[in-house]
Order: structure tokens, then C-alpha cells, then sequence
């Protein structure tokens, strides 16, 4: 296995929104441009120098700022700050220049250059800003035409309408790719761990899995042998399924089920969706695997906050500890870790005798609180909630969920 050599998966990531700062690029030049041209063929103005300095200020600054349009990184809040505040002040000042341009309903001295500063807004920060800066220009539009004509109103109304609308589209393409960079990710790292695992069930899976079969049948130490090549067994493919690595487990007594508790979580970044804020939960939950557990994760990791994560998982080991010590030696326990936008739900299940009737409340008023507190407890301090689920002689089955923000 260590002679092969690994192929690295590239994903490449595609920016949706790229082609929308070369478009606004070109139309700010364009449309400066136009500002200037209109300026030189009317012949209006009681003060051109007014309108002349402004132009001047415009066009110097549209073309020196070009690499601030040029993508989201260079788009900083004080330039589009500035940017507004140029194309308010061309809105205001408009009068200034020629008395006559509000009765006439000329065009401003930025005229629609102005869209530009708006739609830099919308494509940074979304339909919010754009509505945020639209707004602005709407006010000053309407104090510079004292009393705006239906043609100032409606084209107020289309600069907000139209701005509002491609934020909303530019939020929805950057979310659109997130999604495909993640699945992406994800299909490169399946591909990587269907290669690992091919390699790993043609050697040592197989050895194990032998040795297990072999100790099995002698019996006596070797049964014992047997049996942890077998436990071996079942952590290699957890981790070689769902690219975990588990924490070290001790063996616990096979006959009653044991569980082994989770690991200490560190909240140290790691490549596997870990922050220094948060951690993957498949790390903590991963170390129940065993011979009479099994785990199923949904193959991308699930940062939850620290804290959060190691008291969901304490509520899975008391749930799977209810099942080692109610449900039978032979009785069998499934982990599902499902992984929603707003919340996190992990469900244990064991196909034991369930629980009869009123025995929780009978547990309780006995002082044995296991579920009370180790379970419902944990789940209420987190803003979440736990749900027990057991029909006499078909098992049960605990839900816990917990919400992204408390």
C-alpha cells in the first residue's frame, strides 16, 4: 500500500460572481464616460466650472479605483463608502451647476454612473447594502428635484428595485457555490477512501478477519485474540468509511456490551472541519463503533462548538450505557448523525426489549436519573431536546437534537 502513489483530487472552485466586477468594471468607465459626453453637449449651465471640477474628481477617480472593482477582496467598506458619497454629492450639486435642471428634469451631473456605486454594493454585500445604498440615492435624487416629476420617481424606483434584486441573486450564487465546492470536497474524498479501502480490505482486513475466524474456532487465549481482531477489524473500517481516525478505545467487557467513552476533544484545527472554536462531532461519536455498535455519519464533517459537542456526546455514551445495561448482551445499537442547516440530530437505536411502561418515572422517583439528567438534562442546558422513543419488545430509540445556535 505504501508503494502506491497517492493521486491528490483538485477541486477546483468556480466564482460565480466574478463576472459581474468585470461587467461593473466596464460600466463604470462607460458610463463616466457618458457623464462627460453629456456635460459637453449641453450648453445649460450657469456654472460649468462647478460641474467641470466635479467631472474632473469623477473620471480621475473612476479610472484610479478600477482594481477596487476589480473583485470583492479589493472592494473594501471605505471605498464603497467614498464611492457612494462621490455620486451623492455629483446628485446634490446638480443644481449648483444649473439652476434650470430641475424644472427641465435634466440629468444629474453623475447621471447614470450613480448605478454603478449602487450596484458595487449589491454584488459586495448583498441585497442589504443594495438596499442600503439604493435608499441614499433615492433621498438625494428626490431633494435634489425639490419636487420630483413621475420620471424621477420611476427611475428611483428601478435603480432600488434592480439593485435590491442582483444582491439577492449574488447571495444566492455564492451559496450555490459553497454547495458544489462541498460536494466537490466530499467526492474527492470518497474516491480517495474507495482507493484506501480496496487497498486496505486486499491485506489487512482480510489477516484480521482471518485471525478472528481462526481464534474463534480454537477457542481458549485465542478466542481472545479472536475476538479483538475482530473489534480491530470494525475500527479500520470505520475509519477507512468515514476518514476518522478514533481515539484510542480500551476494551471494554464484550459479554454486557460495554461502551467506551469518547475522547477528549481538543478544539484545535486539524483539516477535517475543526476551528479552534468548534470540533467535528464524527471524532467524539466515532469511538463507539464496535462489534455490536454501528455508526453511520453523513461523510462531511459536522463542526458543532466545543462545548456543545462533548455534552452531545456524553448524552450518546449515556444512551448507549442504558443499552449495555438494559437491553441484553446480545442486544445490538445503531448511531445516526444527521446534519441539517439549523440544527444537529443524533439518533440511538438498539433492537432490545424496550421499556416497559412508566418505568422512567418509576427510575426517577427511585434516584436512578440516568436519562433525567445525563440525557434530557445535557440536551436542555444546549437549547435542545431529547426524545425517548420504546415499544415493549421492539427496542428504543433516543432523539437528540441540538440547534446551531443555542
Amino acid at each position: 500500500m505504501g508503494g502506491h502513489r497517492v493521486k491528490r483530487e483538485r477541486v477546483v472552485r468556480m466564482s460565480v460572481e466574478q463576472p459581474l466586477w468585470r461587467a461593473l468594471t466596464a460600466y463604470r468607465v462607460i458610463t463616466m464616460v457618458y457623464a462627460v459626453l453629456l456635460f459637453a453637449t449641453r450648453d445649460q449651465y450657469e456654472r460649468p466650472w462647478v460641474a467641470m471640477v466635479f467631472l474632473a474628481v469623477l473620471a480621475v477617480w473612476t479610472l484610479a479605483t478600477l482594481p477596487q472593482v476589480s473583485g470583492a477582496e479589493r472592494c473594501t467598506k471605505p471605498f464603497l463608502a467614498v464611492d457612494l458619497t462621490i455620486a451623492l454629492t455629483g446628485i446634490l450639486i446638480t443644481p449648483l451647476a444649473d439652476a434650470q435642471a430641475r424644472t427641465a428634469d435634466a440629468p444629474t451631473l453623475p447621471s447614470i454612473w450613480t448605478a454603478g456605486a449602487v450596484l458595487a454594493f449589491a454584488i459586495k454585500g448583498g441585497w442589504r447594502w443594495a438596499g442600503f445604498a439604493s435608499s441614499l440615492v433615492a433621498v438625494a435624487n428626490i431633494v435634489e428635484r425639490g419636487e420630483p416629476s413621475q420620471d424621477t420617481l420611476h427611475n428611483v424606483l428601478l435603480v432600488w428595485v434592480a439593485s435590491i434584486a442582483i444582491g439577492y441573486v449574488v447571495e444566492v450564487a455564492r451559496a450555490s457555490e459553497r454547495t458544489l465546492a462541498r460536494a466537490l470536497e466530499i467526492e474527492a474524498a470518497t474516491r480517495e477512501r474507495e482507493r484506501l479501502a480496496r487497498d486496505i480490505h486486499d491485506s489487512v482486513l482480510q489477516v484480521l478477519a482471518m485471525v478472528q475466524r481462526r481464534g474463534t474456532a480454537i477457542g481458549g487465549e485465542a478466542a481472545e485474540l479472536g475476538r479483538l481482531a475482530g473489534e480491530q477489524e470494525i475500527a479500520l473500517r470505520t475509519l477507512v468509511s468515514s476518514g476518522l481516525v478514533p481515539a484510542t478505545r480500551a476494551s471494554g467487557d464484550a459479554s454486557r456490551g460495554a461502551v467506551v467513552r469518547t475522547a477528549d476533544a481538543t478544539g484545535h484545527g486539524d483539516g477535517s472541519g475543526q476551528t479552534a472554536a468548534s470540533v467535528d462531532l464524527r471524532a467524539l461519536l466515532a469511538p463507539h463503533a464496535g462489534a455490536r455498535v454501528t455508526f453511520s455519519e453523513p461523510g462531511a464533517p459536522v463542526p458543532l462548538p466545543a462545548e456543545a459537542a462533548r455534552e452531545l456526546a456524553a448524552a450518546v455514551s449515556a444512551a448507549l450505557d442504558n443499552v449495555g445495561r438494559h437491553a441484553g448482551p446480545d442486544a445490538h445499537a445503531w448511531i445516526l448523525l444527521e446534519d441539517w442547516t439549523d440544527e444537529v440530530i443524533v439518533t440511538v437505536r438498539d433492537d432490545g426489549p424496550g421499556i416497559p411502561e412508566g418505568r422512567l418515572a418509576q427510575a426517577e422517583g427511585e434516584g436512578r436519573l440516568g436519562v433525567a439528567l445525563s440525557i434530557r438534562g445535557r440536551l436542555r442546558d444546549l437549547g435542545g431536546t431529547a426524545e425517548l422513543i420504546s415499544v415493549p419488545g421492539q427496542g428504543t430509540e433516543v432523539e437528540l437534537k441540538v440547534p446551531r445556535v443555542p
